[in-house]
C-alpha cells in the first residue's frame, strides 16, 4: 500500500478507536457484546479484510503494516479486534495459505466485507497445545465428507457463517503407522449444515464481548469440494492430510498480530499509569514525585519500547521471508508476557483504585491474561524458540 494511503488508514482507525470505541468500553464490558453500530462501522472501514489481498476485495496490508494497525486497535478493548480478527487471521489465512483458487474466489471477498464471519476450529477438549492429537474425524462417503467431533473455545463461533474445521482423515490413536500430524485435513463447513450446533458462549475472566464456545459436529456432511486445498493423487499435493501444516502457518501469522495487539494495549496501560501518577496525591505530593513509583513507570515504558521494536523487526523478517517461525514466536512470547507485567504495575500504581471495576487498568489486567495462553502458550513459544536455536540437539 502507498505510504500516504496507509497513513490515512492508521489515522482513521486511531480516531475511530479513541473517539467512538473507548467511550463505550464500559457498555461493552457490561453487556458482553460489541454494539451493532460499531460492528457496522468496522465493516465500512474495511477492517474485516485488512489482511486479505486487494485482488479478493481486501486492503492487502503487509505484515509490517498489519502490526502497526494492530497496535492502534490495542488501545481499546480487545473484543473490538476480535470481531474481525478471525476473518483476517487464523481463519482467513487458512484459505490464503492452503486453499484452492476457486475456494479463495468464493469466500475471501465475502470475508473481506464482513458479509461472512469465519472461525478457526482447531482446539478440542483434549487437543490444545498439541493439535496433532485431535480426534475429530472426517470420513469420505462418495462425493462427500462426513465429519464428527467437538471443538472447544472457538472464537466467533456463535457469530460464524463458516468454520475452518481441522479433522483427522487418516491415522489416530489406534494407528501408529501414520505420524499424528500427517493425518489431518481442513474443511470448509458452513454453520447452516445439518449436524452443526453450539454451546452457550463461554463466561471468561476477561475479554467480554469476544465470544467463544464449543462446536459440536454430529455426522456433518459437506461436499468433497470443501476440502481446503482440494484433492490430489500425488503425495504432498492438494489439501488432503496437510491440515497441520496449514494450521502452523496460520498460527505463526496470528502470533505476530497478537504480539502487536499486546503492545497497543501496553501503550494504553502506560498512558493510564502516567496520567494517574501525575494527578494522584499522597502525603501532600503527587505520587509521580516518588522514586519507587517512577521505577514502576520506567520498567513499563522499557517493556513497551522493547516489545514494540521486537514486533516491528519480526514483521520485517516475516515480510521478506527470512523468518516466519522463530520471529513470530519470540514476539508473541515476549510481548504477551510484557503486557502482563505492565498491567500488573499499572494496577499497583493505581493502588486500591486499580482493583475496582470500572477503572480501565482493572479491566485490561483481566483482558491481557489470555494472551499468554491462546494461539500457543508461552511455554509452547519457548519450545519453538529453543528448537530454532538448538536444532537437532534440542531433540536428543
Amino acid at each position: 500500500m502507498d505510504p500516504s494511503d496507509f497513513a490515512d488508514v492508521l489515522a482513521s482507525v486511531r480516531e475511530f478507536v479513541r473517539e467512538q470505541v473507548v467511550p463505550r468500553e464500559d457498555e461493552i464490558e457490561e453487556a458482553d457484546e460489541v454494539p451493532e453500530s460499531l460492528r457496522e462501522a468496522c465493516k465500512a472501514m474495511g477492517l474485516y479484510g485488512f489482511a486479505i489481498p486487494e485482488s479478493y476485495g481486501g486492503i492487502g496490508l503487509s505484515m509490517s503494516e498489519e502490526v502497526e494497525l494492530a497496535m492502534e486497535l490495542g488501545w481499546t478493548t480487545p473484543s473490538l479486534r476480535s470481531l474481525f480478527g478471525t476473518n483476517n487471521g487464523i481463519a482467513g489465512q487458512v484459505l490464503l495459505t492452503g486453499g484452492t483458487e476457486e475456494q479463495r474466489q468464493e469466500w475471501l471477498p465475502r470475508l473481506a466485507t464482513g458479509e461472512v464471519v469465519a472461525s478457526f476450529a482447531l482446539t478440542e477438549p483434549d487437543a490444545g497445545s498439541d493439535p496433532s492429537s485431535l480426534t475429530t474425524k472426517a470420513v469420505r462417503d462418495g462425493e462427500s465428507w462426513v465429519i464428527s467431533g467437538t471443538k472447544r473455545w472457538i472464537t466467533n463461533a456463535p457469530l460464524a457463517d463458516v468454520l475452518m474445521v481441522f479433522a483427522r482423515t487418516r491415522g489416530g490413536r489406534d494407528d501408529d503407522t501414520v505420524a499424528p500430524a500427517r493425518g489431518i485435513s481442513t474443511f470448509l463447513v458452513p454453520t447452516s449444515s445439518a449436524g452443526v450446533s453450539f454451546s452457550a458462549h463461554d463466561a471468561k475472566m476477561g475479554q467480554r464481548g469476544s465470544w467463544t464456545c464449543e462446536v459440536y459436529l454430529d455426522d456433518v456432511r459437506v461436499p468433497a469440494a470443501n476440502l481446503v486445498g482440494g484433492e490430489s493423487h500425488e503425495e504432498g499435493q492438494g489439501g488432503l492430510h496437510r491440515g497441520y501444516v496449514t494450521a502452523m502457518r496460520c498460527l505463526a501469522h496470528g502470533r505476530l498480530h497478537i504480539a502487536a495487539l499486546c503492545m497497543g494495549m501496553a501503550a494504553r496501560l502506560v498512558h493510564e499509569t502516567v496520567e494517574f501518577a501525575s494527578e494522584r496525591e499522597q502525603g501532600g505530593h503527587r505520587i509521580a514525585t516518588y522514586q519507587l513509583v517512577q521505577g514502576l513507570v520506567a520498567d513499563s515504558v522499557t517493556d513497551w519500547h522493547a516489545g514494540r521494536a521486537l514486533v516491528r523487526e519480526a514483521a520485517r523478517a516475516y515480510d521478506d521471508g527470512s523468518d516466519k517461525v522463530t520471529g513470530p514466536s519470540t514476539a508473541k512470547y515476549f510481548c504477551s508476557e510484557a503486557v502482563g507485567r505492565i498491567a500488573d504495575r499499572a494496577v499497583q500504581v493505581h493502588g486500591g483504585s486499580g482493583y475496582m471495576r470500572g477503572v480501565p487498568v482493572e479491566r485490561i489486567y483481566r483482558d491481557v491474561r489470555l494472551f499468554r495462553i491462546y494461539e500457543g502458550t508461552s511455554q509452547i513459544q519457548q519450545v519453538i524458540i529453543a528448537r530454532g536455536a538448538l536444532g537437532k540437539a534440542a531433540r536428543g
